[in-house]
């Protein structure tokens, strides 16, 4: 991965192969560019004329916006690259931590194929140094594990991931600055690694594959971990798994990875569908949305992700993760709609389409999850498209058994930068689940149906147990254009919102 180091030298006087600095548009009321505080000494290089050549070259200095100019004499890179802030804040306020992410990920994306690149955008403040590191880690990926060197084109045009990100700003014997560098670097390579996973093909990634892979990492980072395989599901009586997954070659499985720390006083159990490819089985997709089922594990590689960099850190809260793996494909064993599953909580789900198969995975684990008591239970899952159609492609949805508690799942991810926004489960859409044959449908109406996922979830929740839904279908994967520093292909959705739970359930801030 990108590297990450702390500097104290100045922008004019660090060598690199390219210097990055923040430009925005004027204050409210002003015109015009300015250049935004950490880049004095390279304006100062420039003759106190650096937003007059960037706006000559088009620079509006809006959001995202990247443009590349020659440095001149008097700094130690050869190539000053600008990066839009939008907005500048008013007088004494500072920027946002989020503009911030954003931009150094613009930065790093558009230096692939650099060696070293000085960030010296705006840092008056430990955290704007942790969202500037965070966001050019995160830019700076690149999934190119299938490519082989110099064969086709899209192989001689790739460019790898820049090599070293130099922060400026940053006070590498400060221990909240080392802290915050330790802890963004971490974060994201876990998230890299989430969104690695997401993009390896299925036919390299199944679920025993990816049980493989978890067990391998929660080992190396001391975590007990427990593989439940096809025989294991059967005589746990895992129908919902097993039902699912019956119509595949590659059987399915179910992995616990469990961190504790000795001085936690509250657990986290995070509960990720992990549908290794998804066909949608006898009730198949159709042509043309196939192509990118592999990313329906992208809620499991959440998880794995988050309970990793809960080890990582070493945070006072114990977190278990809980990856319901299954591949859903159709085939002569393959289950039928209008089957009857017995699940492992005891109900019994008749299925109307086996499209509808995450949220049987997810009710066997988190029927399971709730048997061990934890003091809340988050699940998440590309589950539906209807929440698409509802919050678009950048913004999951978030549903919960409590009101307090979705809210702050939902102050948190935006604290953090992933777009959310809080849903209902009105209890009138639970009667459209009703069977005349078993305890519950797999499906209901169709008006509402991502909210009709979640009511179908929580009939799966143990008594008194606090719980969230978060439907990741829109932002699991980005099948557009890359931005800020989100790729495209997998994006680590809801990671962040995952970790920083875990660290404020860790500080007592949630009850």
């Amino acid at each position: 991965m990108t590297a990450l180091t702390l500097s104290t030298a100045g922008a004019a006087t660090l060598r690199a192969d390219a210097l990055v600095v923040g430009v925005a548009k004027s204050p409210k009321g002003g015109k015009g560019l300015v250049v935004a505080p950490g880049a004095e000494a390279v304006d100062k290089a420039f003759g106190g004329k650096l937003a007059t050549v960037l706006e000559t070259l088009g620079a509006s200095g809006a959001e995202g916006e990247v443009t590349k100019v020659p440095a001149p004499s008097g700094l130690k890179a050869p190539v000053v690259l600008a990066v839009g802030l939008g907005q500048a804040p008013e007088k004494d306020d500072a920027y946002a931590a989020e503009t911030l992410r954003r931009a150094a990920g613009c930065a790093a994306r558009a230096l692939s194929g650099t060696r070293k690149a000085a960030f010296a955008l705006p840092v008056e403040a430990v955290e704007d140094a942790e969202a500037i590191a965070e966001g050019a880690l995160l830019g700076a990926y690149a999934f190119t594990a299938y490519r082989s060197a110099g064969n086709g084109t899209a192989a001689k045009d790739a460019k790898g991931p820049l090599g070293e990100v130099a922060l400026l700003g940053g006070k590498p014997r400060d221990k909240a600055y080392k802290a915050a560098a330790e802890r963004a670097a971490a974060l994201a390579e876990e998230i890299n690694r989430a969104r690695d996973l997401v993009n390896t093909p299925p036919n390299d990634l199944y679920p025993e594959s990816f049980a493989a892979i978890a067990t391998a990492a929660g080992k190396e980072h001391g975590l007990k971990v427990q593989v439940l395989d096809e025989k294991a599901l059967v005589k746990g009586g895992y129908g919902g798994i097993l039902g699912v997954g019956q119509g595949s070659t590659h059987g399915p499985r179910l992995v616990k990875l469990a961190y504790t720390h000795p001085k936690a006083e509250k657990t986290l159990a995070l509960v990720g569908k992990g549908i290794t490819y998804d066909s949608g089985g006898i009730s198949l997709k159709p042509a043309g949305h196939n192509e990118t089922m592999k990313c329906d594990m992208a809620g499991a590689a959440a998880v794995f992700a988050a309970v990793i960099s809960a080890a990582r850190l070493g945070l006072e809260v114990n977190v278990t993760a809980w990856l319901a793996l299954a591949e859903n494909m159709p085939s002569g064993s393959a289950l039928r709609p209008g089957d009857v599953l017995r699940m492992y909580s005891g109900k019994t789900v008749e299925v109307l389409n086996t499209d509808a198969e995450g949220r049987l995975v997810l009710a066997d684990a988190l029927t399971r999850a709730s048997e061990e008591n934890p003091d809340a239970i988050v699940d998440v899952a590309t589950l539906t498209g209807a929440m698409v159609l509802a919050l678009g492609n950048r913004t999951f949805g978030i549903m919960a058994n409590d009101d307090a508690f979705r809210t702050a799942v939902h102050e948190i991810a935006e604290e953090v930068g992933e777009a959310s926004w809080p849903m209902p489960l009105p209890a009138d859409l639970r009667k459209g689940m009703d069977s005349p044959t078993a305890d519950i449908a797999n499906m209901g109406e169709r008006m509402g149906g991502g909210l009709v996922a979640g009511l179908f979830l929580k009939e799966f929740i143990g008594e008194g147990i606090t719980w969230a839904h978060l439907d990741i279908a829109g932002p699991g994967f980005n099948e557009s254009g890359p931005y800020g520093y989100t790729p495209k292909g997998g994006t680590g959705s809801a990671v962040r919102t995952l970790v920083r739970l875990a660290e404020r359930t860790a500080a007592g801030d949630l009850g």
